[in-house]
C-alpha cells in the first residue's frame, strides 16, 4: 500500500496498469488497493503541479506565521477550521517554534493579502500576533525543481 501511495505522489497520472509493472503486482490489485485508499480517505485528491510564473497570472503568495492563545478544552482546532475555511487559504499547519500556525494564502496583490491579515485574520479570538512573508521565487516544490537551468546558463555566460 505505502509503495502505492509514493508512485501515485511522485506522479499522479500513472494508472493502475502502470503501478503493477513497475511494483510486480496484478493490475487487479492495484485497482482494489487504490479504490480502498479513495474510499478511506487516504487519498484526498488528485492535483497538478503548475508552474504559474510560465503565465499570466500576476498572484501572490504569502507564508502568515500566526500566534495564538489556545482555548480552553479545544486548543488550537477551533481557530485552525475558521481559517481554513477562508477561500485563499492554500495550506495551513500547527507548527512548533515562535508561532503556532503557518498560513499559505494566494492572493491578487500584495495589497490582498494586507487586507486578508487585518481584516480576517488577526481579529479572530485567539489570534494574538501575524508575521507575514511574501514568496519571491519559487526554486522547488514537492520534489519538483523550478526552471532554474536556465537561470544557471545565464550566469554561466557572464562568468
Amino acid at each position: 500500500m505505502i509503495d502505492v501511495l509514493k508512485l501515485l505522489e511522485k506522479d499522479s497520472k500513472l494508472t493502475a496498469q502502470q503501478i503493477a509493472a513497475m511494483l510486480g503486482r496484478e493490475q487487479a490489485e492495484i485497482e482494489a488497493v487504490i479504490a480502498g485508499l479513495e474510499a478511506d480517505g487516504t487519498i484526498l485528491k488528485y492535483m497538478t503541479l503548475i508552474d504559474w510564473d510560465k503565465t499570466q497570472d500576476d498572484s501572490v503568495t504569502a507564508l502568515i506565521e500566526v500566534k495564538i492563545a489556545p482555548q480552553r478544552g479545544e486548543g488550537f482546532e477551533r481557530i485552525a477550521e475558521r481559517i481554513y475555511q477562508y477561500e485563499e487559504v492554500d495550506s495551513l499547519y500547527l507548527m512548533s517554534g515562535a508561532f503556532d500556525l503557518a498560513v499559505y494564502i494566494t492572493a491578487k496583490s500584495i495589497k490582498d493579502v494586507a487586507q486578508f491579515v487585518y481584516a480576517r485574520l488577526a481579529p479572530l479570538e485567539g489570534v494574538t500576533a501575524t508575521a507575514t512573508h511574501f514568496m519571491l521565487k519559487k526554486y522547488k516544490e514537492k520534489g519538483c525543481v523550478f526552471n532554474v537551468a536556465s537561470e544557471q546558463e545565464e550566469r554561466m555566460l557572464f562568468v
